[in-house]
C-alpha cells in the first residue's frame, strides 16, 4: 500500500469519490449506522489516502489544533474490509502520526474511538480518557496521545 497525504483542493473528483465510497461503505453499510458523513468538515482536513492496485483501501483525515478538538485530530479511520487481514489499519494510523507532526508540528493528537477498538489504538500509544458515549448510537470513547 502507498500512502499519500492531500488537502481537499488537492483531491481529484475521483479520489474524493472513492473516498466517500469507501467510509459509506465501512461507516453506513456494514456498521449499520445511518449518520451525515457528509459534514463539510473534509474542506478544512488533511486527507490519508492508502492506495493499493488503483483502489483506496484505507484512509483517514487529520485536523490541526482547534479545527475540531483542543488537540490535533485523526477520524474516519477506515480501511476496507478484505483488506484488514493485511495490517493496513495500522499503516494508515502510523502515517497519519507522523503527518500530524510534519504538517501541524505536535504530537498530542485525540480521537474519538469506537470502543471496540481500544485496544487497537492503545497499539499507537492513546489511552482513554473519560467514559463511554454514543455517537451516532455506536459507543465509542475519547482517546488521547501526548
Amino acid at each position: 500500500m502507498k500512502i499519500y497525504v492531500k488537502s481537499f483542493e488537492e483531491l481529484t473528483k475521483d479520489e474524493l469519490y472513492k473516498i466517500l465510497q469507501l467510509r459509506s461503505e465501512v461507516f453506513v453499510v456494514e456498521q449499520d449506522c445511518v449518520y451525515q458523513d457528509i459534514d463539510f468538515k473534509d474542506q478544512k482536513a488533511l486527507h490519508i489516502i492508502g492506495l493499493k492496485d488503483s483502489k483506496i483501501i484505507a484512509y483517514t483525515r487529520l485536523f490541526k489544533p482547534g479545527d475540531y478538538f483542543k488537540k490535533a485530530s485523526i477520524g474516519r479511520v477506515v480501511v476496507a474490509v478484505k483488506e484488514r487481514k493485511f495490517g493496513y489499519g495500522h499503516d494508515i494510523m502510523k502515517a497519519s502520526i507522523q503527518a500530524i507532526k510534519a504538517y501541524y508540528n505536535t504530537t498530542k493528537i485525540t480521537i474519538s474511538a469506537q470502543k471496540y477498538l481500544i485496544n487497537f489504538y492503545n497499539t499507537h500509544k492513546f489511552n482513554q480518557v473519560g467514559d463511554e458515549y454514543l455517537e451516532d448510537g455506536i459507543p465509542h470513547v475519547r482517546m488521547d496521545r501526548d
